[in-house]
């Protein structure tokens, strides 16, 4: 098929995006340490890499470009729409933006980024008084910070899937468990007793929604 303009090698929008993006959680997460540095660090690179093939150079389409032809013939490989990968895989018809998958990204996205916002709440009042953040997402998970950019990262996958955003994502997760764990050793020394209490009655990543609220709050 052929096109008359091609979606991509538009650079600002590349740039405007990613700023977007990154500046958003950054007002949320407010890296503190070298651990908060490195998870934001690696966000912003998911970030830029999404980016920079959603509108600056196709590298998954260009990869796959002889694969795409074969299997869908007549197929425009310099529209936007077919950076939509799933939608393209999936036979959807329409236009992806109002596919299922899209509007779970975005549920996704507004999701991580609403657990970021409350969970950083909680932390920063609990740093400045030298105390165990305990409440808000902390009731329920140990580590809401590193599963709303998962939360995050998911919904871009979501959206927007490229070889190299699927290859670090499992990867980012990887990462992300180590940092849980390293803070993890880091509060036991800090806060002993009752940070193996609060352990002991929280789970790391996923919580438990069979357990009342009131247990929660309570430590239970």
């Amino acid at each position: 098929m052929s096109h008359t303009e091609s979606a991509y090698g538009l650079w600002m929008l590349v740039i405007l995006n990613s700023a977007v993006f990154i500046v958003f959680a950054f007002s949320f997460f407010k890296p503190q340490n070298a651990r908060d540095w490195r998870t934001f660090g690696a966000y912003t690179a998911f970030i830029v890499a999404l980016f920079t093939e959603m509108y600056g150079f196709p590298l998954t389409i260009y990869l796959l470009s002889g694969w795409l032809q074969s299997r869908y013939p007549g197929l425009d490989l310099l529209s936007h729409n077919v950076g939509h990968l799933w939608s393209t895989l999936l036979g959807s018809e329409g236009d992806p933006h109002f596919s299922a998958l899209h509007i779970a990204s975005y549920a996704l996205l507004i999701a991580g980024f609403y657990l970021l916002s409350k969970s950083w709440h909680v932390l920063y009042h609990a740093q400045r008084r030298h105390t165990l953040a305990q409440s808000g997402p902390y009731a329920r998970i140990r580590h809401p910070q590193y599963v709303a950019f998962v939360l995050i990262l998911l919904g871009f996958l979501f959206q927007w899937p490229t070889l190299l955003t699927l290859l670090m994502f499992p990867l980012l997760l990887l990462m992300y468990g180590r940092l849980a764990i390293a803070e993890e050793r880091e509060m036991q020394r800090e806060f002993s007793e009752d940070y193996q209490l609060y352990m002991n009655r929280t789970p790391r990543f996923i919580p438990d929604v069979k357990r009342p609220r009131s247990n929660l709050e309570s430590g239970d």
